[in-house]
């Protein structure tokens, strides 16, 4: 009887921990997968949200002809359209590319370069929310947010001398079909991250044409006129 007690008891072999073992980490491993699959698709979706955005305000632009910009929103992590409340001429190294502050960090910046101008200056445009057909979000916006877990990592647009990755940067499309040069990565996660985590889109200054990239692309500045001329259909 005792006997028989002590084979039902038995410990558990070398060979069957090793089996759960192989389970346990055949399951964690697919989980990370499914995971790591699911990110990438949002990542894609969100790069998808993008070029649509960049599309709806090229076309805009040019059928209500008035200027048009994207709005990228790094703290609300969302893409909007806006359009001018009248005629609009971007302005080079300046943080609005000329038009009216619409955030406080944007009202110290234009503080602070304009005191140290001096003479007149000129008015600076307006603009107000485009809900265009084919784009537009929930709120008074009309912003769209990128998917969870998604965020812009950097913009880099002609305007700007410097990449930027904090408030608002804006990307503005012209009625005669023209656009901005622009370089915008986004990346799955918060922080430093893989490359193979970040997506690049990049926009022609002349069609407003889109290429997704794989990993942080710097944006292309040409050096002179002559070299921004033969740079223009490149697609980039």
């Amino acid at each position: 009887m005792s006997a028989g007690r002590h084979s039902v008891r038995r410990g558990v072999t070398l060979i069957e921990v090793l089996i759960v073992l192989a389970l346990l980490a055949a399951v964690s491993g697919g989980a990370m997968f499914g995971l790591g699959a699911i990110g990438t698709a949002k990542l894609r979706q969100s790069a998808t949200l993008i070029t649509s955005a960049v599309r709806v305000a090229y076309t805009h632009a040019s059928q209500t002809g008035k200027p048009t910009r994207l709005v990228f929103d790094f703290e609300k992590g969302s893409i909007s359209i806006e359009q001018a409340k009248g005629r609009h001429f971007v302005q080079a190294q300046d943080r609005t590319g000329g038009a009216e502050a619409a955030t406080e960090a944007e009202r110290d910046a234009l503080a602070e370069a304009e005191g140290i101008l001096e003479g007149p200056r000129a008015p600076r445009t307006g603009f107000e929310p485009a809900k265009p057909f084919g784009f537009s979000g929930g709120d008074s916006t009309g912003a769209k947010a990128l998917e969870s877990g998604i965020f812009f990592r950097q913009v880099e647009v002609s305007h700007e001398e410097e990449p930027v990755s904090e408030d608002r940067v804006y990307l503005y499309f012209w009625p005669g079909g023209q656009t901005q040069r622009a370089a915008i990565q986004i990346q799955q996660g918060g922080g430093d991250v893989e490359d193979i985590n970040i997506l690049t889109l990049t926009v022609a200054p002349l069609t407003g044409k889109v290429r997704i990239l794989n990993g942080p692309v710097d944006m292309a500045r040409p050096r002179t006129d002559e070299e921004e001329s033969e740079r223009e259909g490149d697609g980039f």
